[in-house]
């Protein structure tokens, strides 16, 4: 599995970016898929998954801003996000995770794939 995301850039406090991962072959009715950031001096960390069966779950904080979908027939899962502060400044990877691995992943040896991360930079 290849993931290439992209999406990312600057806005102010309140505005909204959506970021896209575009997958290498079908793979979403098999695998989970998800995205992570890191932001600058912190360790990376889990934003939110969509599994293999069509459930979501996020961050605690981050559902009622950010949303996670896929679009099948692209091959992309999508992370929209709204009403974004600062504190939302990272870079973002999508991930694809592996079936019966614990979610949110637990260990390195849950994932499959990593994306090239795409960053995002939201000033007050």
């Amino acid at each position: 599995v290849q993931l290439q995301a992209s999406g990312g850039g600057s806005v102010q406090q309140g505005g909204s970016l959506r970021l896209s991962c575009a997958a290498s072959g079908s793979i979403f009715s098999r695998i989970n898929m998800g995205w992570y950031r890191q932001a600058p001096g912190k360790q990376r960390e889990w934003v939110a998954h969509f599994t293999a069966t069509g459930s979501t779950n996020y961050q605690v904080g981050l559902a009622g801003r950010f949303t996670i979908s896929t679009d099948g027939a692209k091959n992309t899962v999508y992370l929209q996000m709204n009403r974004l502060k600062p504190e939302d400044t990272a870079v973002y990877y999508c991930v694809t995770i592996k079936l019966g691995a614990d979610l949110p992943p637990r260990s390195w040896s849950d994932f499959e794939a990593w994306g090239q991360g795409t960053l995002v930079t939201v000033s007050s």
